[in-house]
């Protein structure tokens, strides 16, 4: 087991160039399960092969526990890497595709077939060792491909969005089974995904990335309840965070009937006169009295449990706010409503930065 460190790492794939990753400083704890995540093309994959030794790193250094393995070749980091495709032999059983690595490494076959062995029983394969990948589902194919990771015994596990090529149903119960095995076999994982649900329900701590620059690296919690930016505010929750901009006067912010107080702490850390509204669906509800946002619903999405009313405020017809409320609530598309947000769920931040003012 051992700790991650990258200093100040850089990748940068052509001179002149935005960096595909860019001065990185990020501290993965022993037995963490760390995520990345971020959009397309925001240096999540770059950050996962640098630590694996399949990208030179063009700036800084990159350390798992005490040693240096900036320059050192993959063989040598003592990691073993789950890929998004399956990367299994289909001429070979189950049992010999978990056990490849280890008959290269010319590991005794007695303790090949204990370690394969343990593998399978920790993923549920024991009954399919016998059988070639052709004849399993791609669940079970991204379980072998785990397997072959784990009888490494390695300091770090690296996967690559692993379960992309799965269908909706069977990511969601492969991610919880993925969590679990981590937990109990706890080896430092480092994870990327583009999706940030299953970022927010498997990591320990999730680093979101952004044009190759770290945004915010915390806890699922902390990134939900008070992101640092906009993108972060923006890209973490499903449905999106609601933000409306709004211009400041000597009263606070004012957007279609709702007011918005600013603290003097607040004010001093504007950098121009325009305010950043944020609130999340489940933080905004239809008013029980005059006083908030006057819009209307543009349409319903009915999940059964709850309801989303999408709705458009008064005098801003461009613009889409979304209100999480009670499942078969009867609103229906053209109804006027009044929104207003809950006793503390406004996230405030400053336009022009992005950053958030303080609380």
């Amino acid at each position: 087991m051992a700790t991650v460190t990258f200093t100040d790492a850089s990748r940068i794939y052509t001179q002149g160039q935005r960096a595909a990753v860019d001065g990185l400083n990020l501290h993965i704890e022993d037995g963490e399960f760390l995520v990345l995540v971020g959009p397309s093309g925001c240096g999540k994959s770059t950050t996962l092969r640098m630590l694996a030794g399949l990208e030179p790193i063009d700036g800084g250094s990159v350390h798992i526990g005490d040693r240096d393995v900036t320059n050192l070749p993959p063989r040598d980091r003592d990691i073993a890497m789950v890929f998004q495709s399956y990367a299994l032999y289909p001429h070979m059983t189950v049992a010999e595709n978990i056990g490849f690595h280890l008959k290269i490494k010319k590991v005794p076959k007695d303790e090949i077939t204990v370690r394969v062995a343990e593998a399978a029983k920790l993923l549920d394969l024991e009954e399919y060792l016998e059988r070639k990948p052709a004849k399993l589902s791609g669940g079970q194919r991204q379980r072998v491909a785990m397997g072959r990771a784990i009888v490494r015994q390695p300091q770090v596990f690296l996967m690559d969005e692993p379960l992309s090529n799965l269908d909706a149903k069977l990511r969601v119960s492969t991610r919880t089974q993925i969590a679990a095995l981590q937990r109990r076999l706890g080896v430092t994982t480092v994870y990327v995904t583009h999706d940030q649900v299953e970022a927010m329900t498997m990591g320990d701590r999730v680093a979101v990335l952004k044009d190759g620059l770290l945004q915010q690296c915390a806890s699922p919690r902390e990134l939900f309840t008070r992101p640092v930016n906009t993108f972060v505010a923006g890209f973490i929750g499903s449905p999106a965070m609601n933000m409306v901009k709004c211009e400041v006067d000597e009263h606070g912010g004012e957007f279609s009937g709702m007011k918005i107080p600013l603290s003097p702490e607040q004010r001093a850390a504007l950098t121009s006169s325009s305010l950043t509204v944020g609130v999340r669906p489940e933080g905004l509800h239809v008013s029980p009295d005059d006083q908030g946002m006057r819009a209307t619903i543009t349409t319903v999405e009915e999940l059964g449990s709850d309801s989303f009313l999408y709705c458009a405020p008064d005098g801003h017809d461009d613009l889409t706010v979304v209100s999480r409320t009670e499942g078969l609530s009867g609103a229906k598309a053209g109804d006027p409503v009044i929104l207003r947000p809950d006793p503390g769920a406004l996230h405030l931040f400053d336009t022009a930065s992005g950053a958030r003012l303080p609380d």
